[in-house]
């Protein structure tokens, strides 16, 4: 049954269509078809990882600002790399580049526990704030440079990174189990590529490149490797 015209929609409701129209225009077409994955974006409240004054914008297919000048992933791309990465409830997650919190909340919502890695102190505080306020307990928000390796706590069963490098370093590679997975932005502007990385052995790795996007830049990595794999 229809609402009289002169019905007022709650800002709730206008929230919960946003969600839905990014889910079914954004996110869905994308290649998304996991249901798991798609009713965890549905109950998980983006909107209280956005800062209020972007919050209008959380359900929209752009990157957006965080404190520190520092950028929150896009809906699509969160998405499609929680999808990919096959997270398991057993997993213990690396993420490096925390941002808002909004990415290590859904992996923590998948996996056994994940240690988030963030370089800004205030953008860390801002991230645990958001996990608390969540209900997210499984996630350790660290204020750390990622790009320093290796990292306590390892090896990790998924390695997540929440922005983009030049190349992969071996050292990171190294932090995988054997059977591990590792999502990255790879490349240079104006295009780069998401390498999902699965450790096959104790020195054998495969390499799927399954999507094209771009994103900002993480701190600390090198531009230039001669690493290839």
């Amino acid at each position: 049954m229809s609402l009289p015209l002169n019905t007022p929609i709650t800002h709730a409701s206008s929230q919960d269509q946003a969600r839905f129209n990014m889910i079914e225009q954004q996110i869905r077409p994308w290649d998304v078809s996991d249901n798991d994955v798609l009713d965890l974006l549905a109950v998980l409240r983006r909107e209280d990882f956005v800062p209020l004054a972007h919050r209008s914008l959380a359900f929209m297919d752009l990157e957006l600002p965080l404190p520190g000048g520092q950028n929150m992933l896009a809906p699509r791309v969160e998405a499609r790399t929680l999808q990919d990465l096959r997270i398991q409830p057993g997993d213990s997650v690396l993420e490096i580049g925390t941002g808002s919190g909004y990415m290590a909340a859904l992996l923590a919502s998948r996996a056994k526990k994940v240690l988030s890695l963030e370089i800004d102190p205030a953008l860390a505080e801002f991230a645990r704030e958001n996990l608390q306020r969540a209900g997210i307990a499984n996630a350790e928000v660290r204020v750390a440079d990622g790009s320093k390796l290796p990292v306590d706590g390892g090896p990790f069963d998924v390695i997540v990174l929440s922005g983009s490098v030049a190349q992969v370093p071996a050292a990171l590679l190294a932090q995988l189990k054997v059977g591990g997975r590792l999502g990255a932005i790879v490349g240079e502007l104006p295009m780069m590529r998401t390498h999902i990385i699965t450790r096959t052995g104790e020195a054998s790795f495969d390499t799927a490149e399954p999507w094209d996007t771009v994103a900002q830049r993480l701190s600390g990595f090198a531009e230039h490797s001669r690493f290839h794999f």
